[in-house]
């Protein structure tokens, strides 16, 4: 009965104020109503958490016009289908740079149904301007923002020795870390190796460490090594790092390879395939060299690595402190190359114990990957003292164990890697053997503007290094009776030259003495090239003072390769890459029969 006199009941309406406006088409939407998006492209960096976390697989991320990928880059922008965006604002939520928004404009008739698919911030639309709308708000994030911190010797009990710093995360700080991940991917581009990066980070939240391990493997057999000293440029790319820290992407590979057993690792490795007859030499066992090993020996070449010092790791094993690298860390790695049949010889220098043209003869091709073993000089008044020392020679000294005089005050030339490396090893001597630390580093550029990972930089001081910035070496000061009392330096003043360009020079009249009876040269280091004989250098060709190489690291001769720190400077995720890309090279000489065979059994 009451639904038939409803239509009734309604007149009663008719004389009331309307609670709704005249013209519905006119309204303006609330400040924050979630409408159309807007984007602001030079803002944005393509990661595609977007995309990931939309539920309704309304955003597809697609190349624009003058965007190009690069690090931290993917050079995509989302574009937006409103056939299928329900209006939640996820995608603004959790966009890592804040560039994605929405404005509240809400009304739009359009007869084409691909107008309502378009790329915000580059299609243009008459809301872009417009100043309300929903964007996220302040110190609200969908992500943690904060790295998970990690374990680590404090400063003074860790300048008393050469133990590891930090100790590596356990499963549940190493699931919180990874917990962060957005899975942009931005970091696999970043990678000199391409690792497949959320991948094995997925895995570790999984725990499924067996297939982490089984991911490292495909691109970096120095996974141990690298998740303690990589110069780990994936974290630079990481879209975290637009609103936090960026994914310990380092750490979490080092967390995967501590969970596996070493007898796990090779079982994951296996077995190379079956022998081709084929023959390769590598001098040098180094990164670059032993991780071409580790690519020919799985295709089932015979790969022999010739060492000229006693243990097999180059400048990972003589270049970089144990507190940082310890060196049993270094031998899993090399233990696992070693499982697929590669052969090292230790202690056997190129060039003394056996010549470049008796590997030319018994081999299908040779490697040269034989580091960067051999310090710089600035060349100063002075530096002939035989306490003035190069950064390599003396890490080395310390890596192999040599004992030799502990300076009571040392100075260190550089602002590297390197420079940190012997200034903080000689500050642990100096403890241990004197009960202080008293070590200056001087470096040419400003704070702020040093060559050394910052990391690096931030341990110097908080274990009583001292650095002085903007200083340039000028002469070492030596006394009557021949004692090294000391370095001579000047502030280096910036200025701007003649053409408007910017440049430094010395002020000889802001000098200091830094006091020390040690001066430490670490600026720069070169490759010792005198293993190829006199005649074998006049016939390759040459860059400079580096072997001349085409892209795949062939050198002039067809027989003959170059890869690592000799061709392309110091890095040792760099040198890995290197090591891939040329064993692949190889691998195609060999299938398209290209290289010649020069093994006298092959030419018969």
């Amino acid at each position: 009965m009451r639904d038939v006199l409803s239509p009734f009941l309604a007149w009663k309406n008719l004389f009331r104020e309307p609670v709704s406006i005249a013209d519905p088409l006119n309204r303006e939407a609330a400040p924050r109503y979630r409408g159309f998006h807007k984007n602001d492209v030079s803002k944005c960096i393509g990661c595609g958490t977007c995309e990931t976390i939309c539920q309704n697989g309304a955003i597809d991320m697609v190349p624009v016009a003058g965007f190009e990928p690069k690090d931290g880059d993917s050079g995509l922008r989302p574009r937006i289908d409103y056939g299928r965006c329900c209006w939640c604002a996820l995608c603004v939520d959790v966009c890592t740079t804040g560039s994605l928004t929405m404005s509240n404009a809400y009304k739009w008739i359009d007869a084409d149904p691909d107008a309502f698919r378009f790329v915000p911030g580059v299609d243009a639309k008459s809301w872009d301007e417009a100043e309300d709308g929903y964007r996220r708000a302040d110190g609200h994030h969908l992500t943690i923002r904060e790295r998970v911190p990690m374990q680590e010797l404090a400063p003074e009990v860790r300048v008393g020795g050469f133990d590891e710093i930090v100790a590596g995360y356990d499963v549940a700080l190493a699931k919180l870390e990874a917990d962060r991940c957005v899975s942009c991917g931005l970091c696999i581009a970043a990678c000199p190796t391409h690792m497949s990066i959320p991948q094995y980070i997925e895995a570790v939240r999984d725990g499924d460490y067996r297939r982490g391990v089984r991911l490292l493997y495909e691109t970096n057999p120095f996974s141990n090594t690298c998740g303690r000293v990589c110069t780990h440029v994936c974290e630079t790319a990481c879209a975290l790092r637009n609103e936090g820290d960026p994914i310990a992407i380092r750490w979490l590979k080092r967390h995967i390879m501590d969970q596996v057993s070493q007898d796990e690792v090779r079982e994951i490795i296996g077995a190379p395939a079956p022998a081709t007859g084929r023959k390769i030499a590598i001098v040098g066992a180094g990164p670059a060299g032993l991780t071409a090993a580790f690519d020919l020996a799985k295709a089932g070449h015979a790969v022999t690595v010739f060492e000229a010092a006693e243990k097999p790791g180059g400048m990972l094993r003589y270049g970089i402190p144990e507190y940082r690298l310890p060196y049993d860390m270094l031998d899993r790695d090399i233990d696992a190359i070693t499982s697929l049949g590669v052969e090292i010889r230790s202690d056997c220098r190129v060039g003394r114990d056996v010549a470049m043209a008796e590997l030319h003869e018994g081999h299908d091709a040779v490697v040269l990957a034989i580091g960067l073993h051999v310090g710089r000089s600035l060349r100063m008044p002075g530096s002939e003292h035989p306490q003035v020392r190069k950064a390599v020679d003396l890490l080395r000294s310390i890596g192999e164990g040599m004992s030799f005089d502990v300076p009571r005050t040392a100075v260190v030339i550089g602002g590297g890697n390197v420079a940190m490396d012997i200034a903080r090893s000689l500050a642990r001597l100096q403890k241990l053997t004197h009960g202080e630390v008293k070590v200056t580093v001087t470096t040419r550029k400003e704070p702020g503007h040093i060559v050394a990972d910052p990391e690096e930089v931030r341990e110097c001081g908080e274990e009583g290094v001292v650095i002085a910035y903007a200083r340039g070496p000028q002469r070492l000061v030596i006394e009557e009776d021949g004692r090294l009392t000391g370095l001579l330096t000047w502030r280096i003043v910036p200025k701007i030259d003649d053409k408007g360009r910017s440049a430094t020079i010395c002020d000889e009249g802001d000098a200091v003495v830094h006091p020390a009876d040690m001066v430490v040269e670490a600026t720069g280091q070169a490759a010792d090239v005198g293993l190829l004989g006199e005649a074998l250098t006049e016939e390759l060709a040459w860059n400079r003072d580096r072997l001349a190489v085409d892209a795949d690291g062939r050198t002039s001769l067809p027989w003959l390769w170059a890869v690592g720190d000799c061709i392309n400077g110091p890095d040792v995720v760099h040198a890995v890459a290197d090591g891939h890309r040329t064993a692949a090279a190889i691998e195609r000489a060999f299938a398209e029969t290209s290289i010649e065979r020069t093994r006298p059994d092959a030419r018969r």
